[in-house]
């Protein structure tokens, strides 16, 4: 998608046929499949004329599947069609990605303002699920080590959210 961004016509073609079994697999669980080559070429469509408003920074796929759900629900608007309530759970684990997405973006971007040590640490423990001794073997750094970034960090990150107050 970014080099495509950058004027790479041919790197802009190809990902728009990777898309194509992915959206197709994506529309299939959701629908029948007689209804899902229309909306995979609306879907590449809306892709290839909003692809100015793709944010660099954030994962393709949430951009990309905020698109496919939307060019979904227009479609069935457009049929005044309901939704199956079985169908109904697919289209919620969609959108609990979309969030899941947004979520580590924003654990990303706290991250990314500590020093890369804390941060690493904090991964490890903390999201990750490594023990102290696990984080630390890993790392090639003592467990005192660990134990003193993740609290140095989550210090320093408590401060930031709460902006600067203590």
């Amino acid at each position: 998608m970014i080099s495509g961004l950058d004027g790479d016509a041919g790197d802009h073609a190809a990902l728009l046929r990777a898309l194509v079994p992915l959206l197709q697999g994506f529309y299939r669980r959701r629908m029948g499949d007689g209804e899902i080559d229309d909306l995979v070429q609306e879907t590449l469509i809306a892709v290839h004329t909003r692809r100015g408003t793709y944010d660099r920074d954030r994962p393709f796929t949430a951009w990309l599947f905020s698109i496919a759900r939307y060019k979904m629900v227009d479609h069935f608007r457009r049929g005044r069609r309901l939704v199956p309530i079985e169908s109904l759970e697919g289209i919620l684990v969609a959108e609990g990605f979309e969030e899941s997405c947004l979520a580590q973006m924003d654990v990303d971007q706290l991250l990314e303002i500590l020093p890369p040590k804390q941060a690493r640490m904090i991964r490890a423990t903390r999201i990750d699920g490594l023990s102290t001794v696990e984080a630390a073997e890993r790392d090639g750094i003592s467990e005192s080590d660990v134990k003193v970034s993740v609290h140095r960090g989550l210090k320093s990150l408590i401060t930031r959210i709460q902006g600067g107050r203590r």
